[in-house]
């Protein structure tokens, strides 16, 4: 049984369209992690996709769309899939419980609520969804390199896009290609060829240091990262960096035309999502650049800006 502490605090979203009730709710669980508050459906769902919550608290009528709508598509969205989501409800007939599980809730509190059964409930919950975390996080993991896979990359280009979008900040993508690898595959074997896949993927993890800086095995000998808060000149200079990171783990690379150690070329874009655009157009500008990085050399770092 998992029973270690989450690596971060725990997030908690309280939905109802009566600030009162939030207020109380809110007074309730304080201290069980970070509290964020919605008091309409639509802003709901765009704060859980931002915020990712562990726990959403959730109120069955309310204008405009109601908890077992936001219940649906909180369940439909990939971002808040994952999310427990309790109803807390002044209804106690069986009809609206069972709407509320059908539509993906995993608990029904009535009101008024008891103070410590809510406590109860959402600390069991919590400790519920942090192991479920730990078993996702486990089937999130390339398992020849340590660091993140492709579909962790994705949810979490995702979560950064709409992150960078609500507060208007910027966000870079990396994309990285290991030069000539086929050829080192071919000319040390398959063995020699997975131990250089390690090695480039910790030096770019190492040099991933910041809070939220992701490092994803893309496919094959492709990666791909994540800067948080980061302009074009800052990601081109850390596109550079990781460049020379991998030189300096001077793996020989005899098969290679650009060096005799093995090397990379990265494509860097950076960009202030703005709302008609969507995340893949951030990638696709670092696939870009990564090209363009490889026909004019390689072992180099070239940016595109959007």
């Amino acid at each position: 049984m998992i029973t270690e502490s989450p690596p971060r605090p725990s997030r908690l979203l309280i939905v109802d369209d009566d600030v009162l009730s939030i207020r109380v709710l809110g007074e309730v669980v304080k201290g069980m992690g970070e509290l964020f508050f919605s008091t309409n459906g639509p802003n709901a769902l765009r704060l859980a996709a931002e915020t990712q919550p562990d726990i959403v608290l959730l109120d069955a009528e309310m204008p405009e769309m109601d908890g077992f709508e936001v219940c649906r598509r909180l369940k439909a969205n990939p971002l808040t899939a994952d999310a427990s989501i309790i109803f807390v409800t002044a209804h106690t007939n069986i009809g609206h419980e069972m709407a509320a599980l059908e539509a993906g809730a995993i608990d029904f509190i009535h009101k008024p609520i008891s103070p410590p059964v809510v406590q109860a409930r959402v600390r069991n919950h919590l400790l519920l969804k942090f192991q479920s975390d730990k078993l996702r996080q486990l089937a999130s993991i390339d398992p020849l390199t340590g660091i993140s896979n492709r579909r962790a990359f994705d949810l979490a280009l995702d979560a950064e896009w709409l992150r960078a979008r609500r507060i208007g900040r910027p966000m870079a993508v990396l994309m990285t290609d290991v030069d000539y690898f086929k050829c080192f595959n071919d000319g040390y074997g398959h063995l020699a060829g997975d131990d250089g896949l390690r090695g480039v993927a910790q030096a770019l993890r190492a040099a991933a240091r910041r809070p939220h800086e992701l490092v994803a095995r893309y496919g094959g000998e492709e990666f791909a990262i994540i800067l948080p808060d980061s302009d074009f000149d800052n990601a081109l200079r850390f596109a550079e960096l990781l460049c020379q990171s991998v030189r300096d783990l001077e793996i020989p690379h005899a098969y290679s035309k650009v060096a005799p150690i093995l090397t990379i070329s990265v494509g860097a874009a950076a960009t202030i999502p703005q709302k008609d655009a969507l995340p893949a157009s951030i990638v696709d500008a670092a696939d870009q650049a990564l090209y363009q990085a490889k026909d004019t050399g390689r072992n180099r770092a070239v940016g595109k800006r959007l």
